[in-house]
């Protein structure tokens, strides 16, 4: 190769600089776009106590009171026990008057937000009057429990609890 067919040192490096900036630059933004992909909002639903967004995790699951007062600034929040998670819930139109109520919230998570599309209390158990399913379950000693193993003569009452260290 002769000597003028040959591209200068300086150039050669500068347009290398140039590729790798666009090239890197490009990456970047192609992973900002893969990661707001990767975490899309989850829909579901979730229950709990709506308590005020100045209580915490520990204060709503010791369900102190101040959880259930309003606080000039603070918004509603649910308090779902069952994981001892505080989210916070928007709008909060959909939630306002139901400060300390029992509800289910159904929408989409978005991180620790719940984008609210309803609210419904949360009912438990079955209605006055309403028949029970039937069911199959063991006991703890192994032994099948069924609806009809379970009736007495006046009926049965049947409670499911959970205990303190769930």
């Amino acid at each position: 190769m002769k000597k003028q067919d040959q591209m200068p040192e300086v150039e050669i490096n500068s347009i290398t600089k140039r590729f790798l900036t666009i090239a890197g630059a490009t990456l970047s933004l192609a992973s900002l776009v893969l990661a707001g992909q990767n975490n899309p909002a989850k829909s579901g639903a979730w229950s709990g106590v709506l308590v005020t967004s100045a209580c915490n995790a520990d204060e709503a699951f010791n369900e102190s009171p101040e959880c259930l007062k309003n606080v000039p600034g603070a918004k509603i929040a649910l308090y779902d026990d069952t994981n001892r998670v505080m989210y916070s819930l928007e709008p909060q139109d959909k939630v306002a008057g139901h400060l300390g109520d029992t509800v289910t919230i159904r929408g989409a998570l978005d991180e620790d937000t719940i984008h609210v599309a309803s609210t419904e209390p949360m009912s438990i158990g079955l209605a006055v009057g309403q028949k029970a399913p039937n069911f199959s379950l063991r006991d703890e000693f192994g032994h099948v429990q069924t609806l009809e193993t379970l009736k007495g003569a006046n009926g049965t009452v049947l409670l499911f609890f959970r205990s303190a260290d769930w």
